[in-house]
């Protein structure tokens, strides 16, 4: 079974558009439970976690919530992020064989031109990240976020799309 761990900051938009997106892993039996591991949002956010029955993590960040996670796997999703349609049937096969960490293919209209990802910052997390719960814990430790935790980590390609959360500044509105 599979945890899933969202890190937010003021993203209760980005974060009820991912939920929505697991709803049929968790029908299937493949999601057993979500995470948010909230730094400090402002917004509505752990609004959005209570009512959709998530696990909310107020302090501690990504480390706290890999130690509460009860699934033998865990998959790391930006706010914002939407998993395509089979992503339950490829990552069910992965975590059966596998033991190394593995990221989602970017959905075609998702995909950023060449120049564009010369030119840009990559973020570690735009493609997801299922990786064992044996392999992040001792990662935790020393990565702050959930995003230097996937930062530099070998991994395998899923058979499966994703369309990646928009940059940051993007997901915000002006209040």
């Amino acid at each position: 079974m599979l945890s899933v761990l969202i890190e937010t900051h003021n993203d209760e938009e980005g974060l009820a558009r991912t939920l929505a997106t697991l709803i049929g892993g968790a029908v299937e039996g493949v999601v057993r439970e979500v995470v948010v591991c909230d730094n400090g949002s402002t917004d509505h956010t752990h609004r959005v976690a209570e009512h959709a029955g998530c696990h909310y993590v107020g302090s501690g960040g990504i480390a706290a919530g890999i130690r509460q996670a009860k699934g033998d796997w865990l998959l790391f999703l930006e706010p914002g992020a939407r998993l395509v349609e089979g992503w339950i049937d490829a990552v069910v096969a992965h975590t059966a064989r596998q033991t190394m960490a593995a990221r989602f293919s970017r959905a075609r209209g998702s995909r950023t031109p060449f120049l564009a990802r010369v030119f840009s910052a990559n973020r570690a997390l735009a493609d997801g990240l299922v990786i064992s719960k044996r392999q992040a814990a001792p990662l935790s430790k020393k990565a702050g976020t959930a995003e230097a935790l996937a930062r530099g980590l070998a991994t395998k390609k899923l058979d499966a799309e994703i369309w990646v959360a928009p940059p940051r500044q993007a997901q915000r509105s002006p209040r």
